[in-house]
């Protein structure tokens, strides 16, 4: 057995940050950089912006507009499938998965959705036959004749018809189709996703390992279960230590003995480097709270706090929002975690200043 590579914190931070498209050499590209992100959460809390927006203007720059990605997912060169955007024909990789839904050895929560699924397949055949003749529709605008009620512990009672709709798009039926808002519009998922052959399933998942490894550069076997996207890779990569960090960790080999220029950056709260808070703690160190699921008085950076990244660190967060009306982006407070430097002020400010160009406000420094 090889031994495993053997890391220092800053290197480690570095292969990281780098495979993230962090360093210095900025990608140009929307759907190249999609591609080598792998995924691209789409979250709904538009405090400062959509994070798919501020996701793809941290990477892209001056270069970005909110409607390049409108643009690219009217025209189904990217897709949303299970509030992840992704390249089109990424779908490849999940057919096989979909066919099978939800497995011969499902289990647990996942066997319970299939058999309330199967259940009301009368209500999933006529919402097909909506689709075919009318779609895309919204949720609402599609009838529930569910004989066996959704049941939950609250959040999604009543909502027989999003639930439904959500499953079908787990077995490979329907499809986002667009956005109204926020709301989603459904179609057939053969209309969406382009048409190319399933990956057999066992193949499917280990490329899908190997990419979630170049996205990230460096991370554990297995984490901590999350919904959609999991932040494990598998034994994608080699093995790797972290002096001074416990357990092993798998590596992108491409990352490896590669030399590193940073710059500051402001990131999303659900930006994939720190997505995984726990590995977010054992590579940077940072001290990080997102506010919008706490009462006011115990938010301790904001409700949306924006961290900010120099170089390989992570050095503080910007408490902002943006307000259209006004057509401001008021800064309420920037928390430095050590003092900022006169050169790292002016950088967060020229990042601060481009992030307004993008939202076309004017930007309000408190």
């Amino acid at each position: 057995m090889t031994d495993p590579h053997r890391l220092t914190p800053q290197e480690a931070r570095r292969i990281a940050v780098r495979a993230q498209l962090f360093d210095a050499a900025r990608p140009v590209d929307l759907l190249d950089t999609v591609r080598r992100l792998t995924v691209i959460q789409y979250e709904p809390t538009a405090a400062v912006a959509p994070s798919a927006d501020l996701v793809l203007w941290s990477r892209l720059g001056r270069l970005y507009r909110p409607e390049q990605l409108e643009r690219a997912l009217d025209e189904h060169v990217v897709v949303e499938l299970r509030s992840m955007i992704r390249a089109a024909h990424d779908v490849a990789l999940y057919r096989a998965e979909m066919a099978a839904w939800p497995g011969a050895d499902a289990h647990g929560w996942e066997q319970r959705r299939g058999d309330w699924l199967r259940s009301n397949d009368a209500c999933r055949r006529d919402i097909l036959e909506r689709l075919r003749h009318g779609g895309p529709m919204l949720s609402r605008d599609l009838p529930d004749t569910c004989v066996n009620p959704w049941q939950s512990s609250g959040w999604n009672d009543t909502r027989n018809v999003p639930m439904m709709l959500e499953l079908m798009e787990c077995a490979g039926e329907v499809a986002v189709a667009g956005r109204l808002g926020r709301e989603r519009q459904w179609d057939l998922a053969a209309r969406v996703y382009p048409d190319d052959p399933a990956v057999p399933e066992a193949d499917a998942v280990r490329e899908r390992d190997a990419r979630r490894l170049r996205s990230l550069g460096i991370a554990r076997a297995r984490g901590q279960e999350t919904p959609v996207e999991p932040v494990g890779v598998g034994e994608a990569g080699e093995a790797a230590v972290i002096e001074g960090v416990r357990g092993v960790w798998r590596v992108d080999p491409a990352q490896l003995d590669r030399g590193f220029e940073g710059r500051v950056a402001i990131l999303s709260p659900f930006d994939r480097l720190i997505f995984d808070r726990k590995r977010m703690v054992d590579l940077f160190g940072f001290d990080y709270q997102l506010g919008i699921y706490k009462p006011a008085a115990q938010r301790r950076f904001g409700f949306y706090a924006l961290p900010i990244l120099d170089g390989d660190r992570l050095v503080g967060k910007i408490d902002a929002t943006t307000d259209l009306p006004s057509s401001l982006l008021r800064i309420n407070r920037i928390h430095e975690d050590e003092p900022f430097s006169p050169a790292l002020r002016d950088g967060v400010r020229a990042e601060l200043e481009g992030l307004a160009e993008m939202l076309r406000v004017q930007l309000e420094l408190g």
